[in-house]
């Protein structure tokens, strides 16, 4: 029998002894919108596994992407930084060379300076040629996915390289059977959090839908939202198969969880897009956000945003704070107990005490790009927007500023500029001092 002394000393140790370091899940959709999932509105749309993440923790309604577009967005999320700041402001494509700067430093490749297993498996898109910008060279030890969107091929885009599926550096599919996508990336996301053991780990899964063209195998049919609702409700099967997984392997207390989206819906899609079968309703639920992927109203940066982190994320949280995808870089280094780098500007902020319901969130401002164009800003609940795109103005017109409350006014129904002018004046000031100091466009 242990002695009472040698048990306090057992008790003391242990206390001392340091918690290994958490595993992060990044689970990232692709156009998919505010309104897309049960928790966040949609009427029909089934979304349980997700509903339950956003129970068990905390659910986002002012979490914003990076960007409104694909890449930008991407190099946000993996960067910490404004993708302008990181030099990869617009979308690469099939024939695009090079991709983000060699000398930025990916949130996979600073874990993996502090012992991490890292793996991306889905959408890259932030270049695939040559061999050193695709994600073995980026901080990630394995790699499955597609080099960038799915529509890259004919007969949407034109261009003469077709769409490969990769295992690290090798094309392993043409073409690519697309229906079955989510199902494999969630057989190798499993297989990664099995072979990891006790050994911390990132896994980074962005799914390649509901990018348009939108496709399902095992759930087909079974929506009552019809082929969109299929595939939100399999990406929703694919994340309660990881959380089942963590709990198989005895991790789930040790891992955090984060949903979130690169931009909102693609409701304004080309006629390009309309062929194969896409329809214009396979683009998501506009909800009351006014606006879509490409521009800089709500709709486009202001997606889904769900951590899950058992036992230190307090359940039932629900957060209006502006937070973003800016703020994972140093939310996860800050719990791996890796400090970020200090030859650059980081963009982001440490989520954790607003995570853990210590506080509000420490990010107070938002800058809203569009490709180089800086178009909007927020801080606090104001927002003010100078741009043309998008805004029913014809060339030629002068730009109408718009003032909006975002905590009374989320669809930006009403501009409020001329009641408000020496706020909207000194949010415009702000605005106009960042786009100089980024060497960022301003409309015109």
């Amino acid at each position: 029998m242990i002695s009472r002394r040698n048990f306090l000393a057992a008790s003391a140790l242990a206390a001392q002894a340091p918690r290994r370091k958490p595993n992060f899940i990044l689970l990232f959709a692709d156009d998919m919108g505010y309104g897309d999932l049960a928790c966040y509105g949609h009427p029909t749309i089934k979304t349980p596994n997700l509903d339950r993440m956003a129970a068990e923790g905390m659910r986002c309604t002012s979490f914003y992407a990076a960007a409104p577009f694909c890449t930008p967005s991407r190099v946000g999320l993996l960067t910490g930084r404004y993708p302008i700041r990181a030099g990869l402001p617009n979308n690469l494509g099939p024939d695009s060379k090079a991709g983000l700067r060699l000398s930025e430093i990916t949130i996979a490749a600073h874990l993996k300076q502090e012992g991490y297993r890292t793996a991306a498996i889905g959408k890259w898109h932030l270049g695939h040629q040559p061999a050193e910008y695709l994600p073995n060279a980026r901080g990630f030890d394995f790699y499955f996915g597609l080099p960038y969107s799915n529509d890259m091929e004919p007969p949407f885009v034109k261009t003469e390289v077709p769409l490969m599926l990769y295992r690290n550096n090798e094309k392993i599919e043409f073409p690519v059977k697309q229906e079955s996508l989510t199902e494999r990336y969630t057989d190798e996301a499993l297989k990664f959090i099995r072979q990891s053991g006790r050994n911390p780990f990132l896994l980074y899964l962005p799914y390649a839908m509901p990018h348009l063209p939108i496709s399902a195998s095992s759930k087909k049919g079974t929506s009552r939202a019809g082929l969109y609702g299929d595939v939100i409700e399999t990406i929703d099967w694919s994340v309660g198969q990881i959380l089942t997984e963590l709990k198989k392997q005895g991790v789930d207390n040790d891992t955090l969880v984060v949903f979130m989206s690169d931009n909102g819906p693609w409701l304004n899609l080309p006629d390009r897009m309309l062929q194969r079968g896409n329809e214009p309703w396979h683009t998501g639920f506009k909800s009351l956000l006014r606006g879509h992927k490409g521009n800089t109203y709500e709709g486009g940066p202001r997606v889904p945003g769900i951590f899950r982190w058992p036992g230190v994320i307090p359940s039932g949280q629900s957060a209006a704070d502006i937070a973003s995808t800016l703020d994972i870089f140093p939310t996860l280094a800050q719990a791996a107990g890796a400090a970020i780098p200090k030859d650059r500007v980081y963009d982001g902020f440490d989520l954790l005490p607003m995570l853990k319901g210590a506080g509000p969130s420490p990010r107070q401002n938002m800058f809203y790009f569009r490709g180089a164009f800086l178009e909007a800003y927020r801080e606090g609940p104001w927002k003010i927007r100078h741009a043309r795109h998008d805004s029913g103005l014809k060339q030629g017109d002068p730009i109408v500023p718009e003032l909006f409350n975002l905590d009374d006014d989320p669809a930006e129904q009403y501009n409020r500029y001329e009641r408000n002018k020496q706020l909207g004046d000194r949010l415009l000031a702000t605005l106009r001092a960042f786009a100089a100091e980024q060497k960022a466009q301003l409309p015109v």
